[in-house]
């Protein structure tokens, strides 16, 4: 028996990175789940999370498939590069549009069913972005950093009707988003040896290891959990080491 055994979960963004790890997470410790994506995958439903009535057809689809809805993690995002200088207006909102709105629709939809549940929990996907200042992430990290607080938010509007709202905030994670970006850069080595440098634990964050935090704020075990941002940064918040 699972802590998860009969109940549902829906994840944003679950089709690749750590959405694909945080449903076969969920799905090992006994959840029924869902991945809620652009991409199709099985046992998933395509949502987009930039267009609420995809969003509300999605949410209602997963409730028929499985006759409830009892956990909501909202990691649907994209990432953006440069300084405040260098987004035009269209980019800061296409950006804001699905890393901050797209997770307001998700949980604005699910909340009916979860208020019926007896084990609700929703679960952000923030970033070391929100919390530390990172050169050439003024869009990323004010999309993250607006996640931070609208969680906290979440969290005193729904504790009282039993729903547990928490956040996740990985450092630089081994996804096919940072993938992408080392492709692209001048020296990908160097680059990559960079990033695993700023790490104190001096490597990229896996995307199993941001499940496993998912998990514990989701589980029906973490009752007195709530409000809260959980680190999954080899310590690059919180630690000052000397260098190697």
């Amino acid at each position: 028996m699972g802590e998860f055994d009969g109940l549902v979960a829906a994840v944003t963004g679950g089709a690749s990175g750590i959405g694909a790890a945080i449903v076969a997470a969920l799905r090992e410790r006994g959840a029924r789940v869902a991945a809620l994506d652009l991409t199709e995958v099985d046992d998933g439903v395509r949502v987009d999370v930039t267009d609420d009535e995809s969003v509300r057809q999605g949410i209602s689809a997963v409730v028929d498939r499985f006759g409830g809805l009892d956990i909501v993690v909202n990691n649907a995002g994209i990432g953006a590069q440069g300084t405040v200088a260098d987004n035009d207006d269209a980019e800061w909102l296409r950006v804001l549009d699905v890393n901050l709105l797209g997770m307001v629709r998700v949980s604005r939809a699910a909340l009916p069913h979860l208020r019926r549940s007896r084990a609700a929990a929703i679960v952000n996907v923030g970033s070391i972005a929100a919390t530390a200042g990172l050169p050439q992430r003024a869009l990323y990290s004010a999309s993250k950093g607006a996640v931070a607080a609208l969680t906290r938010a979440m969290a005193a509007d729904h504790l009282r009707e039993g729903i547990r709202v928490n956040c996740v905030h990985p450092g630089t994670a081994d996804t096919p988003w940072i993938g992408r970006l080392l492709e692209r850069a001048d020296d990908p080595e160097a680059e990559r040896a960079a990033l695993q440098a700023r790490q104190p634990h001096g490597r990229l964050v896996s995307p199993a290891e941001v499940a496993h935090a998912v998990v514990y704020l989701a589980s029906p075990l973490a009752t007195s959990t709530a409000g809260v941002g959980v680190a999954v940064d080899g310590g690059m918040q919180d630690l000052r080491l000397r260098p190697r």
